[in-house]
């Protein structure tokens, strides 16, 4: 066990850094203790009680940890189960999303896709390429904005008021000559999306590519997720938008019911 650090050792350019590290190091005590009190953590981590406390207590006021009050001892806290029920989810829809991503690209012949909503933009979880699929761009992991692709304008569509009044009241990247950056434009196009469950770019984030998009609901109904299949625009004509939007839609909804919807989707 290393001696307790002085307090002068807690400033400096890497505080904040070593701050982080001693945070997550206070979770991982906890995780594998059960329960600790401050003079534990403190002992642990190799630095003094005052720095210990501030550790948990600034983790506690996040919901990260909390007190045991009846032994002044500390363990985790609800907030750990939310970030991790959020990443369990988000490789349920990639685990559960993968077969259906297979099939549809096989029929289909194009790529297609599942986003989840990360922020201000849509973050591709799982892909698969049908045989026509012209690019060979991975999108896993990439994030991508949410007014000018289908996915996104799905997840769009869907968020809180707080998210879409956000996006609306800011100027919009103009990605091709066709993206929407006018915002009552958009906001009529977001309740188009709504109103008839899909959603459609036309070269708006590429110039010669289409898509079309899905929403795909939790168990509890919420929109969670997007699906769509994305092409070329000489192969994937607007006009064929609600073939494939029907197709697109029937994939969002079995894998709705595999994350455990069972509801009417629309």
């Amino acid at each position: 066990m290393s001696e307790p650090q002085s307090e002068s050792e807690d400033r400096g350019p890497v505080a904040g850094v070593q701050s982080v590290d001693r945070a997550l190091s206070v979770l991982e005590i906890l995780a594998a203790e059960g329960e600790a009190g401050v003079t534990e953590v403190a002992a642990e981590l190799g630095v003094h009680k005052s720095t210990a406390f501030r550790l948990v207590a600034t983790l506690e006021s996040r919901g990260f940890v909390e007190q045991l009050a009846d032994r002044g001892k500390y363990r985790l806290g609800f907030g750990v189960v939310r970030l991790a029920g959020a990443a369990v989810a988000q490789l349920d829809i990639a685990r559960e999303g993968r077969p259906i991503c297979e099939a549809l690209a096989a029929d289909l012949e194009e790529t297609v896709n599942i986003a989840i909503l990360d922020g201000d933009r849509a973050v591709n979880v799982t892909q698969a390429r049908g045989p026509a699929a012209l690019s060979t761009l991975n999108w896993v992991g990439q994030g991508t904005p949410l007014h000018a692709t289908s996915s996104g304008k799905v997840l769009l569509a869907h968020a809180p008021d707080a998210l879409r009044k956000d996006l609306l009241s800011r100027g919009m990247q103009s990605f091709t000559p066709a993206t929407l950056t006018d915002p009552e434009a958009l906001r009529q196009n977001l309740d188009q999306i709504v109103e008839q469950g899909w959603g459609c770019t036309v070269e708006e984030f590429e110039v010669g590519l289409n898509a079309v998009a899905a929403p795909v609901r939790g168990a509890d109904g919420s929109i969670i997720a997007a699906l769509s299949v994305s092409g070329p625009a000489f192969r994937m004509h607007q006009e064929d938008h609600p073939r494939l939007a029907r197709r697109v839609m029937a994939g969002a909804d079995e894998l709705s019911r595999r994350l455990g919807f069972f509801g009417q989707p629309r």
